[in-house]
């Protein structure tokens, strides 16, 4: 995972409380489905980061290689988070953390 966002450490910390939790469930409840849904449900907040921070990376670092037209896509993806709010909600949401499942 590229670092930019430093997701490494959110990520871990919430794969600990989604299995925490599921032990707590199998404890009161004696039901696996949580614990049956834990490699499931983390490795989609995982990708879900993956692709934030790639996303991040392309759009706040020039490539050297890149073409005039990347480089006006790289401004209108920024333009698009400065100027539409379901675009900056996404970028919020991707930047602060995805919820634990």
């Amino acid at each position: 995972m590229p670092p930019t966002g430093a997701k490494g450490l959110n990520l871990a910390i919430g794969d600990a409380v989604t299995f925490a939790r599921a032990l707590v469930h199998r404890r009161e409840t004696g039901s696996d489905a949580l614990l049956d849904a834990y490699s499931a449900a983390c490795p989609r907040r995982v990708w879900q980061a993956e692709r934030f921070s790639h996303d991040l990376t392309t759009m706040l670092h020039r490539d050297p290689g890149a073409t005039p037209f990347d480089r006006r896509l790289q401004l209108a993806r920024l333009d698009r988070i400065g100027s539409c709010r379901a675009a900056a909600a996404d970028f919020a949401e991707g930047y602060t953390g995805f919820p634990l499942d």
